[in-house]
């Protein structure tokens, strides 16, 4: 049967191979081809006659089979007709249908019917054991209601972000009510807790007690145990219940037993008792005991006291529990070094950076309490959160430059609140000849010279003393470690900033007028930006290697040369302002030869030589000689310049007009005399050649 598997290829039957699959046939091809395919048919025919022939038997049985089959399958056909024909004919098939309906419906019934009997029994059995944990709760039983509590909390499903969410409407109602009711024993088992706890642990303020109850009754709770109390909140600790009960004993015992302890000014020694009862300790007390002695109690004393307070706790309240000590040492521990950093060590951080050393026994002692801590398991061996009292020791150079750093600002503001801003803001006092060095009493006792300028200056005193203080703390930086040097150098440059942010403000309506006032804190400027730029250069050298590269003032400099410079400009605009006033008095200088129009120009004139006196007594003793010449040159420019341009506006002047005009003149010039001479000596000082003094007016003054 191999042959009837394959297919044949007809090229195959011809002679000629090489004819090429796209070229037609020829006729004797496909006469050869027929005859040639005719042949192989009967070949084929004949080896599946012999093959048919072998597998007689074979084919007999599966016709045999198929016969059977064909059979029964009538006789089943036969048989399901008279089925069909049966059922039609009688109905059944929708009793059949009716009865199937209803056995579905009582199944249905009997299965919600048995659910809801196991769920009336779930719920019979939750109220029975909420029934329990209340009894439990009456009589004491507080380990056994706690235990039920727990359970219970499981099987209700109840987590701890569910505090009382009753009314969820995807729940059955009776759940909620149970849940309620749980949280309602939960409550009460907190209640009852603290209520023992509160009559075990109790402290006696008047005399300095804490008295430890080991076995107590309350109400209808007989001989009840605090260590039972203990383990009752412990079990409920997943929802806070142990710290929810230590809570207020760690509040009383911070109050009353922690701060007298670590206050290094009560004089007393702990004494501890242990009342026995039948054989067995129910009572240990802790009393604060005054003692004889007047001085201070020493750090290590207090830490002494400490583990004394803690080591009682540990004993007689938390049993030697490792989590009970450790809860209470997580409610109390951050209060207690609180206390002690603000009450013991930071007050024992030397004042003197030659001390420092000496802090190093209570760097020992510090870490020995902490260490003690962590055997008792008081704080956490592991968390460097807890060692904040070993951070602070161990850092005492930093709180040491921290506090210096204090002082030094603090004392550079009190110098810069001393300035005396009381003063009418148009004042002025009278400096005799010797020019003396008082003004209000804050200028300082002799003038200063000025690093970069040839010049002296006369300064305020609060600019003197600062200068004197940032001197101080930068020689400080030279003699102290890189940590303390470093809070040294910001010190002076804050001291320095002090002075720019503070004056301002604390002379406002000073430096808004034409004062004395403005002209020394100009002076004070000039002097702190000639200071600060050799501060590096007197210094550095002497600054540790890491400060060296840090150390900048020349930033400082210029800040205060802009202030100087707008104080001074200010100043100068505001006496321009005035005189431009009182010139308009004036009128234009206009119709003088008219008796009235000559009083208002001379009244005009007087004004104008007041407002000038007045500012030369104000300036000439305190500004620089080049400062004070190059100021009043310009005011007098100004003054001139105005007077100038009012003459020559004038169209036409009658003779006596002119000669009124000329009087005004040599009046104005005559009254200023001591104005110029003023301007003029100051320039004699400066350059020693001898200057006419109508020259030297005219290139100081050109409007003159």
């Amino acid at each position: 049967m191999d042959v009837l598997l394959g297919s044949i290829d007809v090229r195959e039957l011809l002679s000629t191979h090489n004819i090429e699959e796209s070229s037609p046939l020829s006729a004797p091809d496909l006469h050869l081809l027929i005859d040639r395919l005719q042949i192989r048919s009967l070949h084929i025919k004949q080896k599946v006659k012999d093959y048919i022939l072998s597998h007689q038997t074979e084919f007999s049985q599966i016709f045999s089979t198929c016969s059977d089959s064909i059979s029964k399958t009538d006789e089943i056909s036969t048989d399901l007709s008279n089925v069909v024909q049966l059922l039609s004919n009688n109905g059944i098939d929708i009793d059949v249908r009716d009865a199937l309906k209803e056995i579905c419906s009582v199944r249905r019934d009997l299965k919600e019917k048995n659910e809801l009997l196991s769920l009336v029994k779930i719920i019979v059995n939750l109220v029975e054991r909420l029934k329990v944990v209340k009894e439990n709760l009456k009589v004491g039983e507080l380990i056994n209601a706690a235990e039920s509590l727990r359970d219970l909390k499981k099987d209700l499903l109840i987590h701890d972000d569910d505090r009382k969410e009753v009314g969820d409407k995807r729940e059955p109602v009776v759940f909620e009510l149970l849940r309620k009711e749980w949280f309602d024993c939960f409550d009460e088992l907190q209640e009852v807790s603290v209520r023992v706890l509160s009559n075990a642990i109790r402290f006696d303020s008047g005399n300095g007690k804490l008295r430890v109850v080991l076995k107590l009754s309350i109400e209808k709770m007989k001989n009840v145990e605090l260590c039972m109390v203990l383990t009752a909140m412990e079990i409920g600790m997943v929802a806070g219940v142990l710290d929810y009960g230590l809570a207020k004993v760690a509040d009383l015992m911070v109050k009353y037993i922690i701060i007298p302890t670590v206050n290094a000014e009560c004089n007393f020694h702990l004494v501890e008792e242990l009342l026995p009862n039948c054989g067995q300790m129910d009572e240990a007390i802790l009393s604060l005991v005054v003692s004889s002695s007047d001085s201070k109690v020493e750090s290590a004393n207090i830490y002494s006291r400490l583990i004394q307070v803690i080591n009682f706790i540990h004993k007689t309240v938390c049993f030697q529990n490792g989590r009970w000590i450790t809860c209470f040492g997580r409610l109390t521990w951050p209060r207690i070094s609180d206390l002690v950093i603000s009450e013991v060590l930071s007050k024992a951080v030397p004042d003197d950076a030659s001390k420092i050393v000496e802090f190093q026994k209570l760097i020992e002692l510090t870490t020995e309490f902490e260490a003690s801590l962590k055997d008792l398991m008081f704080i956490s061996a592991t968390d460097k959160k807890d060692e904040k009292l070993s951070s602070f020791v161990q850092n005492v150079e930093v709180h040491f430059a921290a506090r210096k750093k204090k002082e030094i600002l603090a004392n550079a503001r009190n110098l810069l609140l001393l300035f005396d801003s009381s003063n009418p803001s148009d004042y002025t006092i009278k400096l005799p000849s010797s020019k003396a060095r008082e003004v209000a009493g804050i200028v300082s006792e002799k003038p200063v010279s000025l690093l970069f300028l040839p010049e002296r200056c006369i300064i305020s005193k609060a600019a003197s003393k600062l200068m004197e203080l940032v001197h101080q703390a930068l020689q400080d930086v030279c003699l102290s470690s890189a940590r303390v040097a470093m809070e040294f150098y910001h010190a002076a440059r804050d001291a320095l900033f002090l002075y720019e942010a503070i004056m301002p403000v604390k002379l406002e309506k000073q430096l808004n007028n034409v004062t004395q006032i403005a002209a020394l804190v100009h002076n004070d400027c000039l002097f702190l930006a000639q200071e600060v730029l050799g501060l590096a250069f007197e210094y550095r050298p002497d600054f540790p290697s890491c400060i060296k590269e840090q150390a900048v003032f020349v930033d400082i400099a210029p800040r205060f040369h802009q202030m100087a410079d707008e104080l001074l400009q200010k100043q100068i605009q505001l006496v321009c302002i005035n005189l431009e006033k009182a010139i308009d008095g004036a009128d234009g200088f206009q119709n003088t030869h008219q008796l009235q129009q000559y009083e208002f120009a001379k009244s005009s004139i007087d004004q104008i030589v007041f407002i000038l006196e007045k500012v030369r007594s104000m300036w000439e003793p305190l500004f620089l000689q080049s400062t004070y010449q190059s100021s009043v040159s310009s005011v007098l420019y100004f003054v001139f310049s105005i007077i100038t341009k009012d003459i020559l506006l004038l169209d036409d002047m009658a003779a006596e007009e002119t000669l009124q005009l000329q009087r005004l003149i040599y009046l104005t010039l005559e009254n200023l005399s001591s104005v110029f001479e003023s301007v003029i000596s100051v320039n004699e000082k400066e350059d020693s050649q001898d200057v006419a003094t109508p020259d030297l007016l005219d290139v100081l003054i050109p409007s003159l």
